[in-house]
């Protein structure tokens, strides 16, 4: 090869690098921009991650809230149950009244207090066992005794009648007492759907955000 054909081999050779460097260029202008975008990508993949953790989650609350709702629901509806507390009612209001009531057991209970006290009071006062000072003493303290065991009776039988006039009024009321059991029933069905309405709105909020999360951007 002659020294001009070397010589004219250098031009041929520069305007292959600056070729090769500009296609390299090109391919690494992509590369260079997709490795720019990956944290981008990643933060996405983990937020989605996240929200979908959450749902399940979500979900799996959600299914216990409304078994635990149906149950209760049902509990609230149960006439047997209702009917069983007021038969409850009714038997306790019969007993109490049959206790309080002028010939019952607390009536009696006063007058058998009375009775002692006011018994022993007439043996001390024919009682020879004792000196006469003795005797005056314990007769004194029994009379004291006495004048307290009265005031608490009359205390207990003002006691006794208001309670027996109270639960006349209240057995007297049985039907309208059935209603306002009825009533708090159905406040109570009332707060579950309430509370089960709020529990479903909160699942399908984050429901709705993970779909949004799937979907590419613009679609």
């Amino acid at each position: 090869m002659s020294g001009r054909d070397r010589g004219g081999g250098r031009p041929r050779t520069l305007g292959l690098v600056a070729v090769l460097a500009l296609a390299l260029a090109g391919m690494a202008a992509p590369a260079l921009a997709a490795a720019d975008n990956a944290p981008d990508t990643m933060a996405q993949s983990d937020e989605f991650s996240r929200q979908l953790g959450d749902l399940k989650s979500t979900m799996a609350e959600l299914n216990r809230k409304i078994e635990e709702s149906a149950k209760s629901f049902d509990g609230t509806t149960d006439v047997e149950q209702a009917r069983h507390e007021l038969e409850e009612l009714r038997a306790s209001v019969s007993g109490l009244l049959g206790a309080v009531a002028d010939n019952g057991v607390v009536s009696q209970l006063g007058a058998k207090a009375l009775k002692r006290v006011r018994d022993k009071l007439k043996m001390l006062e024919q009682d020879t066992r004792f000196s006469q000072q003795e005797r005056a003493y314990l007769l004194e303290r029994w009379r004291e005794l006495n004048e307290g065991t009265e005031r608490a009776t009359e205390d207990l039988s003002k006691a006794r009648k208001r309670l027996a006039e109270l639960l006349g009024t209240l057995q007297a009321n049985e039907d309208f007492i059935d209603e306002l059991v009825q009533l708090r029933e159905g406040a109570k069905a009332l707060q579950i759907i309430r509370q089960l309405t709020t529990s479903i709105r909160s699942a399908s909020d984050d429901l709705a955000r993970l779909i949004g999360g799937i979907k590419p951007p613009g679609v």
